[in-house]
């Protein structure tokens, strides 16, 4: 079913479309999740929550991209249980890759508009570096993989896939930087 007809369900509030969300989505929803956490138990809850989230969202939302919507629910979901689950311990190859963009990305949290816009200001950054560049990046930040599983996903040695993060990283923050968005 594409993911028009899945809409289309959930504005009529038929349940066939959290059946037909969870067939067409469930195994990448448990690869951004599973990159993020590691207890199986808090990976469904999160996807669950995200599957209830976008029932409870949808209408009034009508997402263009429902592919999009969904993971950047269960990213959040798994996020957030990641905080909750690491308040005091801080260790995981996760928490690596957040420390590494906590530098060149301000933290926007409050749901006013500027954490909208900043995620545009990123994509059309990004939208503006070579093709592979962008893809590791995005592997490591959005799907969470390790630099090992990125180097060995393109055929590139780790320390190549390490220097273009912090390449696009130190851009990004120059970007960043001269949009208005960072004032460190």
């Amino acid at each position: 079913m594409n993911d028009a007809s899945i809409i289309e369900l959930f504005f009529k509030r038929d349940e066939r479309a959290i059946a037909e969300l969870k067939h067409k989505y469930e195994r990448l929803c448990f690869y951004i999740a599973g990159n993020i956490l590691s207890s199986p138990e808090d990976i469904e809850e999160c996807i669950n929550s995200a599957y209830y989230e976008a029932w409870n969202k949808i209408p009034p939302d009508s997402p263009a991209d429902l592919k999009s919507y969904l993971c950047h629910m269960v990213k959040n979901k798994a996020l957030d249980r990641y905080k909750y689950n690491s308040a005091e311990k801080r260790s995981s190859d996760f928490a690596v890759s957040l420390d590494e963009l906590s530098d060149c990305i301000p933290d926007y949290r409050e749901d006013n508009g500027e954490e909208k816009a900043l995620a545009e200001a990123i994509s059309r950054f990004l939208r503006t570096q070579d093709e592979l560049h962008r893809k590791v990046f995005v592997r490591r930040y959005w799907y969470g993989d390790s630099i090992a599983r990125i180097s060995e996903y393109y055929g590139i040695k780790e320390r190549t896939a390490a220097t273009y993060l912090f390449r696009v990283r130190r851009k990004l923050k120059d970007y960043l930087k001269k949009e208005g968005y960072y004032n460190g």
